[in-house]
């Protein structure tokens, strides 16, 4: 198979199933001299780790990172860093039933007609839980960003018809609920309506922003490479992902030019400011300096318990009720993905950017 790796400089490979022996992630291209322990990995594990909430599935994982190289007297050797999350709480007798089944929403048929044999424990590599090898891999790559002042904030902005009222926004509120939701009134309305859901055995899909503070102006390559270009490619590479915007995203469509184009400012002393960000920080895919705004949008979880139209290898219709461990939501868990993926993303474009003019080579090879 391939497909697993990510990046160009800071290039990241992920490796693993759901019920196999554990995930993992290697990263290659990480500078040396970064302070670096599991510690710093283990707390954006805890964030998607399962079985902590009861819109999450109950399977019990303690997502316990290992750092198995790349370390030295606590910091980064500039040598490959092996991370892996080893699985505890597989329980494959619950897939044995469809074992033959293709199941709506998920990669079954896509899987079989692709490779002619598919890992039908939980979805093997398609699961969700080969993301806990990029959460990992994206904790690192926010040490970097931390050093020269980038923070990325994600938070679920909806879970179904319920959305966060901005006028409410508390960013501190985001990792103290279940949903992490900035806004406690929308909190408590998603958790009935979620409640409802999983009383039927339904599902909900929902969004995440996601805003990037701290960015420098130049970062992204024209062309094949822009900057909104990778982060795109980056978030829609997360299998529940199926849409994204940057900036307005799709109401640009509904504006003219007069109202989209945020307008130039210079302020006193002597930095341009734009009035609006329509763009999202990004124009002609490189940063502008502006913050980056972006929308994730994430589709129910496939596996529910409502009885649903599907065949099988026999050429045969059948009805399925999928049973096992599941989440009824996906969104609240993913919000550390999507922040991993940015990260991941923005520090291999940051050490691209090193060599687009000569000022910056100098700035590492002059002697004076």
């Amino acid at each position: 198979m391939s497909g697993s790796m990510y990046g160009t400089i800071f290039r990241i490979s992920t490796w693993g199933e759901s019920h196999g022996k554990g995930v993992g992630v290697t990263i290659d291209g990480c500078p040396s001299g970064i302070s670096l322990c599991e510690d710093d990995i283990q707390k954006d594990l805890d964030k998607r780790k399962p079985g902590q909430s009861p819109f999450s599935t109950p399977r019990k994982e303690k997502d316990e990172v290992e750092i198995l190289s790349g370390i030295f007297e606590g910091k980064t050797t500039g040598t490959p860093i092996a991370m892996i999350v080893r699985n505890t709480n597989q329980r494959s007798y619950d897939y044995t039933e469809i074992s033959k089944i293709y199941r709506p929403g998920h990669t079954d048929y896509t899987y079989d007609q692709k490779y002619g044999f598919r890992d039908y424990r939980g979805g093997g590599r398609s699961s969700g839980r080969e993301t806990t090898a990029r959460v990992a891999a994206g904790a690192v790559a926010k040490k970097i960003l931390s050093e020269i002042g980038i923070k990325i904030t994600g938070y679920t902005s909806s879970i179904g018809p319920i959305k966060v009222n901005k006028d409410h926004f508390k960013e501190e509120e985001i990792w103290n609920n279940f949903l992490s939701m900035p806004d406690v009134e929308a909190v408590k309305l998603a958790e009935e309506y979620l409640t409802k859901l999983k009383e039927q055995g339904n599902s909900s899909g929902g969004s995440i922003e996601c805003i990037v503070s701290g960015m420098p102006s130049g970062l992204g390559e024209p062309v094949f490479e822009k900057l909104d270009a990778n982060l795109a490619k980056g978030l829609m590479s997360v299998g529940a992902v199926k849409a994204i915007e940057i900036g307005a995203g799709i109401e640009v469509a509904t504006k003219t030019g007069i109202e989209n184009n945020d307008f130039y400012q210079y302020q006193e002393d002597g930095r341009i400011i734009k009035e609006s960000n329509n763009a999202g920080g990004i124009i002609g895919g490189i940063s502008d300096g502006s913050d980056i705004f972006l929308k994730v949008y994430i589709k129910p979880t496939p596996s529910i318990e409502m009885t649903q139209r599907a065949v099988n290898k026999n050429g045969e219709n059948v009805m399925i009720n999928v049973e096992g461990r599941h989440d009824p939501i996906i969104v609240p868990r993913a919000v550390i993905v999507v922040e991993a993926m940015v990260a991941l993303t923005l520090v291999d474009m940051l050490l691209l950017n090193m060599s687009t003019k000569m000022d910056n080579v100098l700035k590492v090879y002059n002697k004076d």
